[in-house]
């Protein structure tokens, strides 16, 4: 073969032979949980035709949030920057309307709201898991799980029976529920003192009311409302009924319990915000404790100046904080 008609030819064949780039993508997934449709987004970044990427699975927080991390009337999308972020260190990400959001509704519990309870959000998750490691674009030997707020328990509990290289607790509920409304009210009502809206014989009084109502949900008893501020009263109000059966069980979990059911070494990152009104960094001593006791693998506790609890920080509003972007860059590998 001539010299130039061989170099053509090794040239074509290095052509042809270079993989396909596969641009960046979002698509629904549907997938079965519990003998019901949940419905989700899968965030696949550009890659070659064929690779396999990491991927992480995105848990939403408390209330009535969707996979985007938005409320009926509030929508800081904090799972959308979430995954976006991941996105550029070449994560596939799966985020999913949990039971009560978007296009999933009640789902399972459809026809019997009340027998909704903790343990199925853990349920839902697990098959959202399942889902995405069977994704043809996942690499199921790098799979993470990454939650916010109440969903950084629910990764704490689904890590403990998938075993996933690792976890990104984002703010997380970090003690038992009731505590930690208590603890919340608390806060408000002294501030509402500090500024002279309560005396100081009323800051006290509530604050007995408060202690009692958590006594008596705990103890299945009916809220004594009489002592409570009126926004305060409809929301232990919200706690019992229909929705009793959901608040018992989250709060039956201690989460430094969860921690300790870990697989040894696994990956963990947990952030807690200076200016997080919510779920304060001090409320993350016992768990970040138990993460070391559990021979979990850094990064461990990042604190993160100035970031409330929506990662938001007073330059960055609408985004997440750089602080956070930073974070979760290096808990990915960047």
């Amino acid at each position: 073969m001539l010299p130039h008609l061989a170099a053509a030819v090794l040239s074509l064949t290095s052509v042809t032979a270079a993989p396909c780039l596969v641009p960046a993508a979002d698509r629904e997934i549907v997938f079965t949980a519990e003998g019901a449709s949940t419905y989700g987004t899968l965030h696949v970044p550009a890659h070659r035709a064929g690779q396999r990427l990491p991927a992480a699975l995105l848990l939403p927080g408390s209330g009535p949030t969707d996979r985007d991390g938005n409320q009926p009337h509030a929508s800081p999308n904090t799972l959308t920057h979430v995954a976006a972020a991941l996105g550029e260190d070449r994560v596939v990400t799966l985020r999913f309307d949990k039971y009560g959001t978007g296009r999933t509704g009640l789902g399972a519990y459809q026809d019997h709201p009340e027998r909704l309870d903790y343990p199925a959000f853990v349920r839902q998750a697990r098959a959202a898991y399942a889902s995405l490691r069977d994704q043809p674009e996942t690499d199921r030997h790098a799979l993470t799980v990454v939650g916010h707020s109440e969903g950084a328990l629910t990764a704490l509990l689904l890590g403990a029976e998938v075993r996933p290289r690792g976890l990104a607790l984002l703010q997380p509920q970090a003690i038992r529920l009731l505590d930690l409304v208590a603890l919340q009210l608390h806060a408000q009502i002294a501030e509402a003192a500090r500024q002279g809206q309560l005396t100081p014989e009323q800051q006290r009084a509530i604050d007995t009311a408060i202690d009692a109502a958590v006594a008596a949900l705990r103890e299945h008893r009916p809220v004594d409302a009489a002592g409570l501020p009126p926004a305060v009263a409809h929301l232990f109000a919200g706690f019992q009924g229909p929705n009793s059966r959901f608040v018992d069980s989250d709060d039956a979990v201690y989460p430094p319990d969860a921690a300790a059911a870990l697989r040894p070494g696994t990956r963990v990152l947990l952030t807690c915000g200076t200016n997080d009104a919510q779920v304060p960094c001090a409320t993350t001593d016992a768990l970040t404790a138990a993460l070391r006791r559990a021979q979990a693998g850094g990064p461990g506790r990042v604190r993160l100046p100035g970031v409330d609890h929506l990662l938001h920080d007073a330059g960055h509003p609408d985004t997440p904080a750089p602080a956070v972007l930073d974070a979760l860059h290096r808990f990915a590998g960047r």
